[in-house]
């Protein structure tokens, strides 16, 4: 049985949604509108196959220079330049004047077969980009002639065996401007730039592929200095390892309820409680308790900043700073707000990927509710969730508690411990208190217990034996 062979394009997601990269010796057809990716994603190709997978590779551009490109591409951390000088790619600008761009009998696209066929040659390329097509056809308004070019075009790269990535604008019915494109295309991966409650989010979705199964969802990625990363957050399934192994809390107290030993490592907890409670000591705590023991560390503040966060647990004896010193705990502090929730939900999983830790704590999970609705606050928590679960990480969630029997998100269900924190008057003194909902696969105390918050740090009451 003869398999799809494919192309790795070296995008982080883009290869997993597509199991494996794009088609060997295909074309494989991008659309979107401006400002959507297209040429990134192109490019992004070109230079892993150079720098990777022994491919050369040839870009045709119809709009930008090579210059442009290799500037473009180098804000990005794709070195399009020195690939360029040691023959690994070669960038090819075609000039087209639409003015001057007449319809005559015999159009045809020979004169760019023999440039791209040239180049090809010249350094044994493996890949191609044609970066964007409509630029090319732009003067060429009798559609039977366009269709009968394309066609030839796409069976020329195939028959050369190249491995194509083609660019084309979105059409305003279909999903290029000509709507021919997609048809001759093996695969074709659509674009799109939405901004909804002015907050902007890339989205990409695999439109066909033929001959290989892939993820047909809507994924969020992103463009930034080390380049394109697709996060293919809604693949996640119930599929999680799981281990007997336990993390300690960081407090004795709180240990000795989860039945002396704490937490199974790569377990989901929330900490839920209202405002002043200790939800973030206790997060604090638990961060540099892991810290020390050597742990890989993250902290995902949305609403003190890294100098203020540091001061503030400080005070009552939790030193956060000489562990970010030491490179054992990463603190990322982000307004919610800032972005829609896609978008925070794959610059945190980015992080996640980059710094791999192997504890992390969010505060306040609730804040992310400033980003979206409800429901789609709600589903972006459970892709993280299943997320950070699936990669084995031990995360503790931090949440806005009304009652004992609700969060902010409702979320408490998809949790393995769930602890509930209380503030109480008692003779005109305010007393916290700390107790277990729930905590799956293990026993664990029924206990009320008194928290404690003072210059020595936090500290749950130990249980007190019968007389």
């Amino acid at each position: 049985m003869t398999i799809l062979k494919k192309a790795a394009s070296g995008i982080s997601g883009l290869d997993e949604i597509t199991g494996g990269g794009l088609p060997a010796g295909r074309p494989t057809l991008v659309c979107g509108g401006p400002g959507t990716g297209k040429t990134m994603i192109g490019i992004s190709f070109l230079v892993h196959g150079a720098e990777v997978d022994n491919e050369p590779g040839v870009v045709v551009s119809f709009d930008e220079t090579p210059s442009d490109l290799e500037v473009n591409s180098a804000s990005l951390g794709l070195d399009l330049s020195g690939l360029r000088q040691r023959d690994q790619i070669v960038i090819d600008h075609v000039d087209i004047d639409r003015q001057a761009t007449v319809e005559t009998g015999d159009f045809d696209l020979e004169g760019l077969f023999i440039r791209i066929g040239h180049a090809v040659d010249r350094i044994g390329a493996k890949r191609v980009f044609l970066d964007s097509i409509d630029t090319l056809f732009a003067g060429l308004p009798n559609e039977q002639v366009l269709r009968s070019e394309l066609k030839r075009l796409f069976e020329w790269l195939k028959k050369r065996g190249l491995s194509t990535v083609i660019t084309a604008e979105r059409g305003r019915e279909t999903l290029t401007r000509h709507g021919i494109e997609e048809y001759v295309s093996d695969c074709v991966i659509a674009l799109d730039l939405r901004v909804v409650d002015e907050m902007a989010t890339r989205r990409l979705r695999v439109v066909k592929y033929r001959g290989s199964a892939h993820g047909g969802n809507e994924y969020p990625f992103l463009i930034d200095t080390t380049g394109v990363a697709v996060l293919p957050v809604t693949s996640v399934g119930l599929a999680h390892a799981v281990s007997n192994e336990r993390i300690s809390s960081g407090l004795p107290g709180l240990d000795e309820m989860l039945d002396r030993r704490g937490f199974y490592k790569g377990s989901s907890i929330l900490l839920g409680g209202g405002p002043g409670s200790g939800k973030t000591s206790i997060g604090a705590q638990f961060l540099a308790s892991a810290a020390r023991r050597g742990e890989h560390c993250m902290l995902f503040a949305f609403e003190e900043s890294e100098p203020q966060l540091v001061r503030n647990v400080g005070s009552i004896g939790i030193q956060l700073q000489p562990l970010i010193d030491a490179k054992r705990l990463h603190i990322r502090a982000m307004r919610p707000s800032f972005q829609g929730l896609e978008s925070h939900l794959a610059n945190i999983l980015r992080d996640i990927q980059t710094a791999r830790p192997t504890v992390v704590v969010v505060d306040p999970l609730s804040a992310l509710q400033a980003s979206g609705t409800i429901g789609q606050s709600q589903m972006m928590v459970l892709r993280l969730i299943d997320s950070l679960k699936s990669s084995g990480i031990t995360t503790m969630f931090l949440s806005t508690q009304g009652d004992e029997d609700a969060t902010d998100l409702n979320i408490s269900s998809l949790m393995d411990t769930w602890i509930v924190l209380k503030n109480m008057r008692q003779r005109q003194e305010l007393e916290r208190r700390i107790y277990i909902a729930k905590s799956r696969g293990m026993a664990h105390s029924a206990d009320v217990r008194q928290l404690t918050i003072g210059a020595d740090g936090v500290a749950v009451s130990k249980r007190k034996e019968a007389p």
